[in-house]
């Protein structure tokens, strides 16, 4: 009922390359007449299109061919008139893709088949077993849905109480390929849509964030001054002495008489 329910509200202009995968030919033609006069879709018919085509297979036929579209319904097309740009009409033949092959697998139409369509569709590729599927494959596949393997005599693989029975008990759709007098089975089961990860912020008021603080010891250092803006104190009156101040300039290591001598040719010019 839900997947009815979602179909009947999507439209032309909601059509996502994964959500095209849910409707029928049908749909696509009824799709087009409701919006018929919608500007958005008339400007961009062709972005549209493309969608569609994600998922259908479109033949543009002449509409005045009954043959023709006689062939394409033989062929398992549905025939009608879509109306594109302005007020050109056009006889599309549609045809919803066939998922026959793993490599017809894509992230976008996995999670609209069911694990049953599934193991049809390894059964007629297989013959290695799981482990043949390229990892592109592999990663495909496990997007949408729970894989898991095993491989055991033919006598053991059904053993009651067995994993085998386990796993369809627990609603798995099962493969079984044949290596010799080993069988390999392959598990499968429609993953549940996992809701996205929402960021969480950290509370810093609870509980354990304070106790894991409290043999913390925070040293405030918030008045203590720079070192570079620390002040050098002059010296005290007090502990001035005659063997540690001078105001005599230092003339140097040389002999007193000659350099008085030199001192005062100065004064005589």
């Amino acid at each position: 009922m839900e997947q009815q329910a979602e179909k009947k509200a999507l439209t032309l202009k909601t059509l996502t390359k994964s959500t095209v995968w849910d409707i029928q030919e049908n749909d696509i033609f009824r799709m087009w007449e409701g919006a018929d006069k919608d500007v958005e879709v008339k400007e961009n018919y062709r972005h549209f299109v493309d969608i569609i085509r994600s998922a259908f297979m479109i033949e543009e036929v002449p509409g005045d061919s009954k043959l023709i579209q006689a062939k394409y319904e033989k062929l398992g097309y549905k025939v009608a008139q879509v109306k594109l740009d302005g007020d050109q009409k056009i006889t599309w033949a549609i045809k919803k893709r066939p998922i026959m092959r793993v490599t017809d697998l894509t992230y976008e139409n996995i999670r609209h088949i069911t694990a049953a369509k599934l193991i049809e569709v390894l059964d007629r590729n297989f013959g290695g077993g799981w482990d043949s599927l390229s990892q592109s494959i592999k990663d495909i596949i496990e997007s949408g849905f729970d894989i898991s393997t095993t491989t055991l005599p033919k006598d053991r693989l059904h053993k009651k109480g067995g994993l085998y029975e386990k796993k369809v008990a627990d609603g798995f759709e099962v493969l079984e390929v044949a290596k010799g007098s080993w069988i390999e089975a392959i598990f499968a089961k429609v993953k549940p849509e996992s809701e996205k990860p929402r960021m969480k912020f950290n509370s810093f008021s609870s509980d354990e964030d304070e106790d894991d603080d409290a043999d913390v010891i925070i040293e405030d250092n918030y008045n203590k001054p720079d070192e570079d803006d620390v002040e050098i104190e002059g010296p005290n009156d007090d502990d001035i002495t005659e063997d540690n101040y001078s105001t005599m300039m230092d003339l140097g290591s040389g002999d007193p008489d000659e350099e008085a001598e030199n001192m005062s040719d100065y004064g005589d010019e």
